[in-house]
């Protein structure tokens, strides 16, 4: 499988940008697979909910299954939060996973940058940004990119993956 990543502050539009990006790699027949790291907490399970009550007794996991869809809910409780690879092997089979966040993981990624948001750029302290999209002009030593360009955006993307290796994920 191929991993890209879309990085950036909280606010930035790295979630609009992913679910287009998502859509034309769809579009052109490519299997897409989505990881989003978020550092917030979060529950998608609702109090009461038989899932929710076997998680609340102890289980580590919960699988929900129905027609259409099948949700694997780990706790962790004391564990670690999980690495990116960790996360990549529980994943069915795919040509490209679009990565959302773990801007310190080291897989290539697009910085989306917005000065006007008054917080410093990603791409000098994390060596894996590749390229910057952004609404404003700016000077990087990395390729710039118009982030109210989405097909150039996803040109670019393809082409540097057509470019690179395939991540080899352990199995699990």
């Amino acid at each position: 499988m191929k991993v890209f990543g879309i990085a950036g502050t909280s606010g930035s539009g790295k979630t609009t940008l992913t679910e287009e990006l998502i859509r034309r790699f769809t579009e052109d027949g490519v299997r897409v697979a989505a990881v989003k790291h978020t550092h917030h907490g979060f529950d998608l399970d609702t109090p009461g909910k038989d899932s929710y009550r076997m998680r609340e007794a102890g289980s580590t996991d919960v699988v929900l299954v129905s027609e259409s869809r099948l949700v694997l809910m780990r706790e962790y409780r004391a564990a670690p939060e999980p690495e990116l690879p960790d996360v990549l092997a529980l994943l069915s089979p795919c040509d490209v996973v679009l990565v959302e966040g773990y801007k310190r993981s080291a897989v290539p990624k697009l910085e989306v940058y917005r000065p006007s948001r008054g917080k410093p750029p990603l791409w000098p302290e994390f060596p894996d940004v590749v390229a910057v999209a952004s609404d404003e002009p700016l000077t990087t030593p990395l390729p710039r990119l118009d982030l109210n360009d989405v097909d150039a955006i996803y040109a670019f993307i393809r082409d540097y993956l057509t470019r690179s290796p395939e991540i080899t994920v352990p199995q699990r």
